[in-house]
């Protein structure tokens, strides 16, 4: 790093010889920029994956839920099958054991919603992560493009560098876009 840092005073002093003191400028504010961006899609990859988590536990507690409701329905078809001592009793626990079937059922639609709405917001997590990755590349191959122009002294690079800075810029910020 502090090579990196040696090279990039050394470039800016030969820079401002040679009147390109503004591709120095560039590059630094495209520096800033990247690190910027950088985080973002890092924060966006951990919330992809909180979220992916989150949609994960929803489906095992969905999935439980289901296993329970199975269990109960199994009881149910047993209480039917086998003879027991009191009807009574057993019409009772039928109505008990049906009524929990019942919620079991009600609670796996609400947990299903909520898994579904948890996978929409992974995706939604991913879109805006690929936007700022995207806007990071761009940012980076900005800031080489950039450099060319200190080592050749042409002033094309400097200008495809500003364009590619500037697009990588904008992909980014499409990122805080989606919702």
């Amino acid at each position: 790093m502090a090579e990196e840092l040696k090279e990039l005073k050394e470039q800016a002093e030969r820079a401002a010889e040679s009147g390109l003191a503004g591709v120095t400028v560039t590059m630094a504010i495209l520096a800033v920029l990247v690190a910027a961006v950088s985080l973002m899609g890092h924060r966006s990859h951990t919330e992809e994956l909180l979220k992916q988590t989150e949609a994960t536990d929803q489906w095992a507690y969905y999935q439980a839920k289901d296993i329970r409701r199975h269990t109960y329905e199994l009881f149910l078809d047993e209480t039917s099958v086998f003879a027991t001592q009191s009807a009574g009793d057993v019409a009772k626990m039928k109505e008990k054991y049906g009524k929990e079937v019942e919620r079991y059922a009600s609670e796996q639609k609400d947990i299903e919603a909520e898994a579904h709405k948890a996978e929409e917001e992974v995706k939604t997590q991913q879109r805006r992560a690929d936007r700022f990755d995207l806007g990071e590349v761009l940012l980076e191959a900005a800031l080489v493009i950039c450099s060319i122009t200190l080592l050749t002294q042409k002033r094309i690079f400097w200008a495809i560098g500003s364009f590619l800075g500037a697009l990588g810029l904008a992909i980014a910020a499409a990122g805080f876009l989606i919702h």
